[in-house]
This record gives structure tokens, C-alpha cells and sequence, in this order.
């Protein structure tokens, strides 16, 4: 597993900002905002392109390919191992963008206007389409099997998981290097948002900003990163001796067809989801000890989310631990289905919860059990994570804690 979020660089650096209930949010850095209602975001900060890519191939990615590269360079050198060139097209690469490179596409446009094609980069469209992030890894580890970018919106990263997880469940590949990824933190990026009166405007405290469930949350907190981990059959890890960290188990994917960015009434979308996963999976919902719930901090998401974990939980629902790791990395769009995903099988893997921080006032239409504040110590053994996109798209992971002993 490899993450680059505004908690930190690195899976260790992100697990211990999470168990801390520590916030990444804070004043936005990259771009002057001072006309914006908003002017919070959840920045990535301690990330050094050099330390990951060489200096020449640089200039060639936009900053959420930089993302991707990385925390799959991470991803690699935590599961130990190198492609050889016989299995190679039996390993894929799904990643998963929202916006794709509209950093670079408002940079180059400013230059265009300046000075038409004179100052326009041959890079420019390798820098700012898609697909270039599962490219650009496949083109670094050597990975010749699938290879493609789904867009989902918030739900790319999820979706990229389990289409990686079917292709290797159906015996297309082996192993695929998958996850999600963006970085659009620009005027253009963020203004956006802030024209559809999405963000939260609570300048004066950045921290407390995004506040999942809360009844004083005011719209979500934009945020970049990247989430990406190896999946392989339980047959090929075996063969080379891995350590496994966990097991996914189901997928769901489907659409409310109600609207282009509100959710479903009553979360209906969102339940039929959930139940596929858990479905897919062969688990019943008594089952479900933990969800990394989607959890925007928004008033409809987070209400229409808790409708429908009641909706598909039923009485189990009031036994279900239910937490957003956003109150803490804010909303990193499509790379989000990416880092929550590693972080499920994180909680999994060591027995503890990360909390929803900023957690202060009920909200009668959100009565679950959000994990308030602070982490909590307990062995769960499936969890799913839920990630909803604008266009009504919904993606739904489920995961085992592996319960065998690793093979190393």
C-alpha cells in the first residue's frame, strides 16, 4: 500500500495522524484565494517529487500523476517484489481521476493566451489526460496486462479497486497496481466548487472544518492525494512468499440515475450498493463490524449515507462502528476511494478505528455511531468502505481481515 494525503507521505505517516485524530485541513497555499468564499484545503505538503520520480521524467507529469507514482512506488517496495518479464502481461494497472490534470490545463492555458503555441508544452497532453497515472506506472514496473482509468467522479478510486479485484477474481490477471488519484488544487479546481456552494467556508478554523455527521457541518473541504495498492490472487501472492495485509471479499457498483450531484432520496442508491458488496461477497450485514463511510460532510451526503446504512444494516446498524477519515484529509475527490480503502484494510489489519473527528453536536438525521473523536481499539473482521460520486455514481468495497497465518 502507498499514500500520498494531507495527513502525510507514507502509509505509517498517515496511520499515525489518523489514530491522533489529527487534521490535515488548513489555509490554502498553492494559489491567491483571498475573493474566495472558501479559501480551505486539504494540501499535500511534505511531498517531494524528487524523492519518488527522476528529475527529466518530472516535467512530464502533472502533479496527480506525481501522486500515483509515487504510492505506487510505495505500494511496490512494501509488497517486495519486481515483475519479471514472463508474468508481465498477467500484471495490470487500474487507477482511477476525477479531474485529471487541471492544474496543468489552467497553466497552459494562461500561456496559450499569452503567447499561442510558443510557450505551449509537448507535454501538455501527456500531463493532463487520465490515463496517464496507470500509464505511467505500468510504464515504470513493466506491468503489460490491463491498463485503463476509470472516472467516477468521487467514486473512481473505489471503482478502479474492484474492477482490479474482478479482473483478477475472473483469472484475467494475476496482480494489478490499483487505486486512485488528483490533485486540483488550482483557482480553477476550487472555484468550481465554490460556484455550486459545496465548500465549507469556516476560514477562521480550518481544522474543524470538515465535520462528517455533525450538525454544525457546512460542505466539504477539497482536498488532493493519492491511494494505491497491489492486489494479487491468493495463489500468486503465495507463489512469492508476500505478506499479505488483508483480503478483499465483494464490489458493488451502480447509479442513482436521480440527479447530477445530489444523491438518491433516502440513500436508495447507496443501499443497493452496499448490498451488493455484500452480497458479492457472501456476507450477510450482521457480519459488517466497521464502514468507512463516504462521509462528506455535507448535509445531504451525510444524511442520505446514514438512511441508507440503516436501510441495508437494519437493527444491526446500532452495533456498527461508522467513521469519515475525510474529517481529517478533507475530500480528495477521485483519489479518495484509493486512500480509504487502505485505510479500512488498515483498521482491519490493526485492530483499531480511526475516529470521525470535529464531532460536537448531534444531528438527529445522523444516529449512528461515528467513532467521535477519538480511535478506538477493537478486532473487527469485514468492513467495507463506501465512496459516491456526482452523477449518481456509487462504489462499494468490502474486506476480510486475513485470518491465516502469512506464508513469511
Amino acid at each position: 500500500m502507498g499514500l500520498v494525503t494531507p495527513l502525510g507521505t507514507g502509509v505509517e505517516k498517515n496511520w499515525a495522524a489518523l489514530m491522533s485524530g489529527r487534521s490535515g485541513i488548513g489555509p490554502i497555499t498553492r494559489f491567491e484565494c483571498a475573493d474566495f468564499p472558501s479559501r480551505i484545503a486539504g494540501e499535500v505538503r511534505d511531498f517531494v517529487a524528487e524523492d519518488w520520480i527522476e528529475r527529466r521524467e518530472i516535467k512530464k507529469m502533472d502533479a496527480f500523476i506525481q501522486y500515483a507514482v509515487a504510492a505506487a512506488q510505495m505500494a511496490m517496495d512494501q509488497a517486495g517484489w519486481k515483475i519479471a518479464p514472463e508474468e508481465a502481461d498477467r500484471v495490470g494497472t487500474i487507477v482511477g481521476v476525477g479531474m485529471g490534470g487541471i492544474q496543468s490545463i489552467e497553466q497552459f492555458h494562461t500561456l496559450y493566451r499569452e503567447s499561442r503555441l510558443r510557450r505551449v508544452s509537448p507535454f501538455f497532453v501527456a500531463k493532463v489526460i487520465a490515463n496517464l497515472a496507470p500509464g505511467q506506472i505500468s510504464i515504470r514496473f513493466g506491468a503489460k496486462g490491463v491498463n485503463y482509468t476509470p472516472t467516477s467522479a468521487c467514486a473512481s478510486g473505489a471503482n478502479a479497486i474492484g474492477e482490479a479485484f474482478r479482473n483478477i477474481r475472473d483469472g484475467y490477471q494475476d496482480a494489478v497496481i490499483a487505486g486512485g488519484a488528483e490533485a486540483a488544487l488550482c483557482g480553477l479546481g476550487v472555484g468550481g466548487f465554490v460556484a455550486m456552494r459545496a465548500l465549507s467556508t469556516r476560514n477562521d478554523a480550518p481544522e474543524r472544518a470538515s465535520r462528517p455527521f455533525d450538525r454544525g457541518r457546512d460542505g466539504f473541504v477539497v482536498a488532493e492525494g493519492a491511494g494505491i495498492l497491489v492486489l494479487e490472487s491468493l495463489a500468486h501472492a503465495r507463489a512469492r512468499g508476500a505478506r499479505i495485509l488483508g483480503e478483499i471479499i465483494g464490489y458493488g457498483a451502480n447509479a442513482d440515475a436521480f440527479h447530477i450531484t445530489a444523491p438518491a432520496p433516502g440513500g436508495e442508491g447507496a443501499a443497493r450498493c452496499m448490498r451488493q458488496a455484500l452480497a458479492d461477497a457472501g456476507v450477510a450485514p450482521t457480519e459488517v463490524g466497521y464502514v468507512n463511510a463516504h462521509g462528506t460532510s455535507t448535509a445531504y451526503n451525510d444524511a442520505s449515507e446514514t438512511e441508507a446504512i440503516r436501510e441495508v444494516f437494519g437493527a444491526h446498524a446500532d452495533r456498527l462502528a461508522v467513521s469519515s477519515t475525510k474529517s481529517m484529509t478533507g475530500h480528495t475527490l477521485g483519489a479518495a476511494g484509493g486512500i480509504e480503502a487502505i485505510y479500512t484494510v488498515l483498521a482491519l489489519e490493526r485492530g483499531r478505528l480511526p475516529p470521525t473527528i470535529n464531532y460536537e453536536e448531534p444531528d438527529p438525521s445522523c444516529d449512528l455511531d461515528y467513532v467521535p473523536n477519538a480511535a478506538r481499539v477493537t478486532e473487527v473482521t469485514v468492513a467495507i468502505s463506501n465512496s459516491f460520486g456526482f452523477g449518481g455514481a456509487n462504489a462499494c468495497l468490502a474486506f476480510r481481515r486475513w485470518g491465516e497465518p502469512s506464508p513469511v
